[in-house]
């Protein structure tokens, strides 16, 4: 998600950083037969079965969905968001060939969305060959049959020259011929025309349209992830008329084409967006994942935790749903009454974590030697950062790379438990003295700034003055963390991310490749830090070749302990998201992928539904 994020995740009550997902239950499993006719094996354990939406109770429809909020998707385009709100923001209008139902207990399967079925794979292991539905439609005039090309758009979109997909690291390297595609594509000059003719006029040799209902993956290896994986957004069918203008651009933001339920029919960039029905192409019967039970959608993106709180709490229909979590300071309470509208489950992610800039020239380049880190990562007590997290029930602590929920994730180990006197010593034996860090947060963000403070009380023990950077959320990352070159010119030291996997399941590589990959740097990437470590580059290699889940556990396991032994960040925790909601809203199903409550799915009691 990123930054979802899958990139993007959220700092325990205000939305923040990145996410995604996956994973599989009940019913029929499998990975079908092969193309070639040779036999299946699907290279992971990802299956994919059919599971129904409960609504929770006899629904009643209509109304208007009021969500508040505080800030901004990233973009809104399909093959391009890469944070957890930028997900929320599109489910409502973007089909997936594969997605994750509102279902409790299965918020993390794989389903199939505009596929038809589990993809075929043959023998090898390196081609998947998917059927699409037939009557899932653009909200075009006429409506217009989505197809294999639109597949295709979409894949080869997700590299352009202007603003590529922030996980391209997950499958740059697994797609046949898209390295080189996208090394031309990056040379294209940043116009639509150019974007569209480079994107028309070259082949992608690994996806192909077989047929208008039939699209193939080719591999360069066999993938024990690439299953889950496809049900990444970035994967989502693309409209021609997108040709029209640069990805992920405003102008494309007021002109969205819709094969969803929900087409935007206002967006006010930073202010609101307004949903409503897609009354000309969308046919349910071929919609598994969204029930589209409201007529309409208003998402207000001016809202502050503590007073969206309040408003959901009083229970009228002008405050139906937060997108994010809890406020950290109401949670005990909530709690302690036993308050039948709090949800807490995990959000299965590293949220929040303590970047270094690894390339900052603040202090005479202290940051780039790993002993100064090391000390850093003593200094910091963890303990006293998740006491402004909610506590332990709510933040429970991570001391290394993957939560336990990811397959492949290490057993428990610490490598630098809280020790300021050892940190102290360290400092003085790498030559550094009177240093003074810049901490870029957002002041929006109550537990940022709790957490911003206790950085600085914690790191004033050893010595160390740190000193405050504050950004509005909707620069935080389009003009700092995604910029490398406000990393290297020292525009920050230390700041806050959080992520989440980008598929669920056998999903180590989405943490690894995106975060601690040196080879690629943002906006391609979401390597804030500018981390680069050829013993942890060599590690990521080895474990995305392995051809098995235990060789893949195993060499996974070791790149968690080179990236810590590096101490390429400060890892806090592996939280709980409690969540929000009023006694008129049901179906409230907490998605990780999204990390609020699906937009599509919910509904209200007929007395409140707003207006």
């Amino acid at each position: 998600m990123q930054t979802r994020s899958r990139g993007a995740a959220s700092l325990v009550g205000v939305a923040a950083v990145a996410l995604i997902v996956s994973g599989c239950g009940g019913g029929s499993s499998g990975s079908g037969s092969s193309p070639s006719g040779g036999g299946s094996t699907a290279p992971s354990t990802t299956k994919f079965t059919k599971i129904s939406i409960n609504a929770g109770g006899t629904p009643a429809k209509g109304g208007t969905l009021n969500v508040l909020g505080t800030s901004d998707t990233d973009y809104l385009d399909a093959n391009i968001t890469y944070y957890s709100l930028g997900y929320a923001f599109i489910r409502p209008i973007s089909r997936q060939l594969y997605s994750y139902p509102a279902t409790s207990g299965h918020q993390t399967d794989v389903v199939p969305d505009i596929a038809t079925g589990p993809p075929q794979v043959s023998s090898d292991g390196k081609t998947y060959t998917i059927s699409i539905k037939q009557g899932v439609k653009w909200n075009t005039s006429p409506p217009r049959q989505v197809t294999a090309d639109d597949i295709v758009r979409g894949v080869k979109s997700a590299c352009n020259p202007v603003q590529p997909f922030g996980g391209l690291p997950d499958f740059n390297f697994l797609i046949q011929g898209y390295t080189k595609f996208c090394t031309g594509f990056s040379k294209v000059q940043p116009n639509a025309s150019a974007i569209a003719a480079y994107a028309n006029g070259h082949p992608l040799p690994g996806v192909e349209a077989k047929d208008p209902s039939t699209v193939i993956f080719h591999l360069t290896q066999p993938a024990v992830y690439f299953a889950s994986m496809l049900a990444l957004p970035v994967f989502s069918p693309r409209p021609k008329e997108y040709d029209a203008y640069v990805p992920g651009s405003s102008q494309l933001a007021q002109h969205t084409i819709s094969d969803g339920p929900y087409i935007v029919s206002a967006y006010t960039p930073t202010k609101s967006i307004t949903y409503t029905r897609n009354t000309t192409s969308w046919d349910s019967s071929t919609d598994p994942l969204r029930k589209a039970y409201v007529d309409k959608i208003i998402v207000t993106m001016t809202n502050d935790p503590e007073s969206a709180q309040k408003q959901l709490q009083t229970d009228t229909a002008s405050a139906d749903m937060f997108m994010g979590g809890i406020p950290s300071t109401d949670i005990p309470g909530l709690l302690a009454k036993n308050d039948p509208g709090i949800n807490v489950e995990s959000e299965i992610a590293s949220n929040p974590y303590v970047l270094f800039n690894t390339q900052s020239p603040n202090n005479g380049g202290a940051l780039k030697k790993v002993a100064v880190r090391q000390a850093l990562s003593e200094a910091l007590n963890r303990t006293h950062i998740i006491q402004v997290m909610a506590g332990p029930k709510i933040s429970p602590p991570l001391t290394h790379v993957l939560p336990p929920e990811i397959e492949g994730g290490s057993p428990d180990f610490d490598l630098y438990p809280n020790d300021p006197t050892k940190a102290k010593s360290d400092l003085a034996a790498a030559g550094v003295k009177n240093m003074t860090l810049k901490f870029l947060y957002r002041p929006s963000s109550p537990t940022s700034t709790k957490i911003f403070q206790t950085v600085q009380a914690d790191l004033k023990n050893v010595g160390i003055t740190v000193k405050g950077v504050q950004s509005p959320d909707a620069d935080f990352y389009t003009k700092y963390l995604e910029r490398p070159d406000t990393a290297r010119h020292g525009v920050w030291d230390l700041s806050l991310a959080g992520w989440g996997p980008d598929w669920y399941g056998n999903a180590a590589l989405s943490f690894f490749a995106p975060l601690f990959d040196g080879r690629q740097l943002p906006p391609s990437s979401s390597n804030f830090g500018l981390f680069n470590d050829p013993t942890t580059n060599a590690c990521i290699d080895k474990a995305k070749a392995a051809t098995t889940e235990a060789a893949s556990t195993a060499a996974w396991r070791e790149c968690d302990h080179d990236v810590m032994k590096a101490a390429a960040f400060f890892p806090l925790s592996d939280p709980n998201e409690a969540t929000y909601h009023p006694n008129h809203l049901h179906n409230a199903v907490y998605m990780p992928e999204f990390q609020c409550f699906d937009f599509t799915n919910v509904w209200m009691d007929s007395n409140k539904q707003g207006g």
